[in-house]
This record gives C-alpha cells, sequence and structure tokens, in this order.
C-alpha cells in the first residue's frame, strides 16, 4: 500500500473522507522523523503526520514508531494547559502510526527558524517561547497521571540521548565520560513532561505566542534538556546569520529568563544549572552528533564549536547565560 493509500485509509477509517473521496496531499519539508502531509478536505486543510522507523539522515538512526502515540498524548496534555501554544489534533489511528491536526497557515503562523534564518530576532518571542514552556513543565510535574502516561525511556533513549550525546562520546572519546554522565543524569532526573524537540524548526509564530510541533521525543523526565536544547540552537544560529549574533543573545537571554521566572515553583531546583551542564553536550553533539546542523558546514566553525563545547564539558558553569555571554565573547575574537 502507497503512503497516500495508506493515509486515505486510516482518513475513511475515521470518518473524515468517504470511501469514493480523492483529497488533494502536499507533502510538506521540514523533518527527518517523520512524513508530513497537507490534506485538503472538502471542510478545509489538515495536517498529517506519520512516523517513519528510520528517519532521514546519514547515520543509522532507527526508532519506534508508537512514538506517534506519545507525541499525540504530549499535545493533548499540553493543549489542556496552554490551549494557544499546541495545535488541536483532529484525528488518531494507531495501528498506521498517524494522527492528523489542525493546519495552520504559515502567513499567519510563520515558523521561528525561518524568522531567525532572516534576520528577525525578537526577544519578546523568545521570552513567550521560555514562559509557554516553563508553564507546561509546572503543571505537568505535580500531575500524578503524566509519569505513567509518559514511561517513554525507551524511545527517548534512542531519539535524543543516543544520537545526540552518545554517538558523540564515542566521536570525541576525550569527553566521552562526561558526555556518558550527562547521559546517566539526564535519564535520572523524572521531574516533568518533556517535549524533547524545542527547536526554531517546531516552534510556529502564531498570533497567540508560540505553537509547538512536533513532540515524538514526549517524556516524563528532565525539563532542562527541553531549555537546554532549544537555547542550543540560538547559539549555532550565531554561525548562520552572524550580522544578527546581538539578536541571537537578546533572544537567548530573554527565553532563559522568562522560563527561569515561570519555574520558580517547580521542585527542581537545579533545573537551570543542568541545563548550563547539558548545553556544551548538545552543541556539540549538533556538530559530530547523528543529527549534525545543517548549516554548519565551515570546518572553521565546527571547529571553534568542538574546541568552546569541550571547555565547558571539561569546566561546567551553573547557568546557561554564562555560557551564551562565554560564547559571544569567542565570536568576536574570531
Amino acid at each position: 500500500m502507497t503512503a497516500y493509500e495508506d493515509i486515505l485509509a486510516a482518513l475513511v477509517r475515521n470518518g473524515l473522507v468517504s470511501a469514493d473521496d480523492t483529497p488533494e496531499f502536499t507533502a510538506l519539508t521540514g523533518g527527518v522523523s517523520s512524513d508530513i502531509w497537507r490534506v485538503d478536505l472538502k471542510s478545509g486543510p489538515i495536517c498529517v503526520k506519520r512516523a517513519l522507523a528510520k528517519l532521514k539522515v546519514a547515520d543509522n538512526w532507527e526508532a519506534p514508531i508508537s512514538r506517534n502515540a506519545y507525541e499525540v498524548a504530549w499535545m493533548e496534555a499540553a493543549r489542556a494547559i496552554a490551549p494557544d501554544n499546541v495545535p488541536e489534533v483532529i484525528m488518531h489511528d494507531p495501528d498506521s502510526g498517524l494522527f492528523a491536526m489542525t493546519y495552520l497557515d504559515p502567513a499567519a503562523c510563520p515558523l521561528w527558524k525561518a524568522q531567525l534564518r532572516d534576520g528577525i530576532t525578537d526577544a519578546a518571542f523568545a521570552a513567550s517561547v521560555g514562559r509557554s514552556l516553563g508553564l507546561i513543565h509546572c503543571k505537568t510535574s505535580t500531575d500524578p497521571t503524566i509519569p505513567t502516561r509518559f514511561a517513554t525511556d525507551d524511545i527517548f533513549h534512542a531519539i535524543r540521548l543516543e544520537p545526540y550525546l552518545l554517538a558523540t562520546a564515542q566521536r570525541r572519546p576525550e569527553v566521552g565520560p562526561r558526555l556518558n554522565d550527562l547521559v546517566e543524569i539526564t535519564a535520572a532526573h523524572k521531574v516533568a513532561l518533556v517535549h524533547g524537540d524545542v527547536s526554531p524548526k517546531n516552534i510556529l509564530n502564531g498570533p497567540k505566542g508560540p505553537v509547538f510541533l512536533d513532540a515524538e521525543c514526549a517524556w516524563f523526565g528532565d525539563p532542562a534538556f527541553d531549555l537546554a536544547f532549544c537555547l542550543n540552537h540560538l547559539l549555532l544560529k550565531c554561525l548562520w546569520t552572524p550580522a544578527v549574533r546581538p539578536g541571537f543573545k537578546a533572544c537567548f537571554e530573554a527565553l532563559s529568563q522568562a522560563y527561569e521566572a515561570e519555574v520558580a515553583g517547580l521542585a527542581d531546583p537545579s533545573v537551570m544549572m543542568r541545563a548550563a551542564h547539558l548545553l556544551p553536550g548538545l552543541l556539540l553533539g549538533r556538530i559530530d552528533g547523528k543529527s549534525p546542523a545543517e548549516y554548519v558546514t565551515d570546518e572553521n566553525d565546527k571547529n571553534l564549536v568542538r574546541d568552546f563545547a569541550r571547555q565547558f564539558l571539561t569546566m561546567p558553569v551553573n547557568h546557561p547565560i554564562e555560557i551564551s555571554n562565554a560564547w559571544h565573547r569567542q565570536l568576536s575574537k574570531s
């Protein structure tokens, strides 16, 4: 059965189309772990997402398609807390590993990654990302249903800890023990509902604030991972669009500070410190892990990241903003 036939059958099973309908399918780009389509129904467009067993990267990177169900569960849990920040799930067909959600028009909800690429650095929007993420972390940390609903340690290990940190540890043995330690520390902290892929490529700038997409890595675990994962991109983007480095720095600081203020009541006083410890590991992981940043191609830039990350893996600091300050000092010298 082709992808089109598979999806159409799921839409028929779930009552979104009739058996004789032939909706138009348009493939959407941007992800490596799923196939995504805009499907134009008679009632209007929807977005359909189907998880892939083998991700679209150069390395051999496989992950269970059952993660699709946890993505749906994350969207439902997060939408109950922050309805403006999460699309609505319209249909879920677990046997096919796919679901449908509201389609958000890029004209009204531009992708944050595209805005950053174009030099649009809005610190107020970055702060709203930090606040929304912190709110979801805080609210889910006290929800007694979350630990059992998101006991996805194996999936999170396969999609995040292994490709970003453990694979990098093998390729950079000089910091391998530290990266292995970070994996153990992260896996051991069971605090809140983690999205797992809080990246500008998965955040839309919507009319009512950020809209989070692509929660395939949803996990009850360490919220520091989400914060560090997102902040990492605001460091690397400085190599992509160097003309607006001060704007990236302002976004980094605004996001960090807004998140820290939002999680002040979280029963996890070391979350900012753990994020600072993870950050250089994730930075190195986007150079030497299984999912390298596609826009860092110059070997001098790669070596700059390697040297910087090794420094802070060897001598950790206690707050992400300390890393940002040092990063921008380093860039000013290079």
